[in-house]
């Protein structure tokens, strides 16, 4: 904030005094938590953290940063691995504690506030065996998972989270509320599915619903590292006739030191498939089968489960305060490169807590909604992702290399664009973007420069503003 110190802190003082949530800037004793996030690699010094508790203190927010020239972030569940909830010398809208989520049973959709988490919508939802799509970690923001696509259990059945979403309630760089759907600023609600939040802060979304549950099936078994040379490619062969209720995840990862493991495998390298079957439970076992035959496992964990279960099966493995860096690339096949590339780079992991996970696309994702999307790859078969997950600071560099080398083997074997969840730190700028983006980059400048045309939503992901 520009201006001498007397006047920051009257300014930030008038800002409390109109809104009902939290102003916190460095000194404050809850300012040091507020600038903590799940990735524990990140760390920014935001000037000031709004903590809102509706849209009118957003409205407040929105209409401050630009009046005093601070680049506006938004925190929904924080838990973007590129850290874009927090910039440094801007303001943050901290939407953490709006977690209301509505239910239209008759009309079956659901509504929900801008900081929601996965788990709070599936509770909602499945009270009446209803979902919408999501990801797999119930701590995850709904918000920017859906901005960036969404990916999750159901997208081979239903489609991405963005493809689901109907409507929001948007509060714009100049301050005002606006809402978008299919009649209403339908320009930009082409742009929230899947254009990233660079176009203002999405308080409340709304989605459509399907029946789901209340139990799915849940495939997991667990076979040797050295499994995953010919079992990659028989997977690949499962997943190309698999019926779309079948959504599938192929991981190289690490046996837990825990029952059921034998203990000679605790702490090796294994070779996992996981799938989760939303069809009909008594074609579960046989759909999921051939996942669970490619070889002798080590263990076997699948079975039938509450859908609100099978979407907290991975929240262990995922704690506030790791550091985390995760790239991605489409792929539209796998061959024989491809397991030869895992099979090495599983082995030389510098953090026994990272995987590489392959997940089987196409089905419903292909699928344009109506009204269009700005989510531009639909058409790749396969997402390779790359998780580096480790604990202490000083295994920064070995992580971020192995990261980055596998990376750019995967970038050798792929089509173009990236998963914008899983961005890295989108070190690549606005060639991210354009490459990710695709056709649909141009359109996406234009409602930038519609709805923020002074650029005040600049983040990692910002949209350059068309001129």
């Amino acid at each position: 904030m520009a201006g001498t110190a007397t006047e920051t802190v009257s300014a930030l003082d008038d800002l409390r005094g109109q809104v009902r949530g939290e102003v916190l800037a460095e000194g404050d004793p809850a300012y040091g938590e507020a600038c903590r996030i799940w990735n524990g690699m990140i760390e920014r010094q935001p000037a000031v953290v709004v903590r809102c508790t509706g849209s009118a203190d957003v409205m407040t927010a929105a209409r401050f940063a630009r009046e005093t020239g601070l680049a506006v972030s938004v925190r929904s569940g924080g838990h973007n691995v590129a850290g874009t909830s927090l910039s440094d010398g801007g303001l943050v809208v901290d939407l953490s504690g709006m977690r209301n989520v509505f239910v239209d049973h008759d009309r079956r959709t659901v509504r929900a506030a801008g900081g929601a988490r996965l788990g709070d919508v599936d509770h909602e939802t499945q009270a009446f065996a209803l979902a919408t799509p999501f990801g797999v970690v119930s701590k995850t923001g709904i918000a920017g998972l859906t901005l960036n696509g969404g990916m999750g259990f159901l997208t081979r059945r239903l489609g991405l989270s963005c493809d689901n979403l109907v409507g929001a309630d948007v509060v714009t760089a100049n301050g005002e509320l606006v809402h978008a759907d299919l009649e209403r600023n339908s320009d930009l609600l082409w742009a929230l599915r899947g254009g990233g939040g660079s176009f203002g802060v999405a308080t409340s979304l709304e989605y459509r619903l399907h029946d789901v549950g209340p139990e799915v099936f849940m495939a997991i078994a667990f076979y040797p590292a050295e499994a995953g040379k010919e079992g990659l490619l028989a997977w690949r062969e499962i997943m190309r006739d698999a019926p779309n209720e079948l959504m599938s995840v192929a991981l190289y990862w690490t046996a837990p030191p825990d029952e059921p493991f034998p203990p000679e495998w605790h702490g090796k390298p294994v070779f996992i498939m996981a799938g989760c079957w939303s069809g009909p439970l008594d074609q579960a076992e046989e759909a999921v089968r051939p996942l669970r035959e490619l070889a002798e496992p080590i263990a076997d964990l699948s079975g039938p489960m509450p859908f609100e279960m099978a979407q907290q099966l991975f929240d262990a493995e995922y704690p506030d305060g790791r550091r985390y860096y995760w790239k991605s690339a489409y792929l539209s096949d796998i061959d024989e490169v491809l397991p030869e590339i895992c099979d090495r780079a599983t082995a030389g992991r510098p953090s026994p807590l990272s995987s590489i996970d392959v997940w089987a696309l196409g089905g419903a994702m292909r699928d344009e909604p109506e009204g269009g999307s700005a989510f531009a790859q639909r058409e790749a078969p396969f997402l390779f992702g790359i998780e580096a997950n480790w604990e202490a600071p000083d295994d920064d560099a070995a992580n971020l290399a192995w990261a980055r080398d596998l990376f750019a083997e995967a970038k050798e074997l792929s089509p173009g664009g990236t998963y914008l969840n899983f961005p890295g730190f989108a070190e690549e700028g606005e060639e991210l973007l354009r490459d990710s983006y695709g056709a649909s980059y141009e359109r996406l400048k234009e409602v930038k420069a519609k709805y923020d045309p002074e650029n005040v939503f600049r983040g990692s992901f910002s949209i350059p503003v068309s001129r």
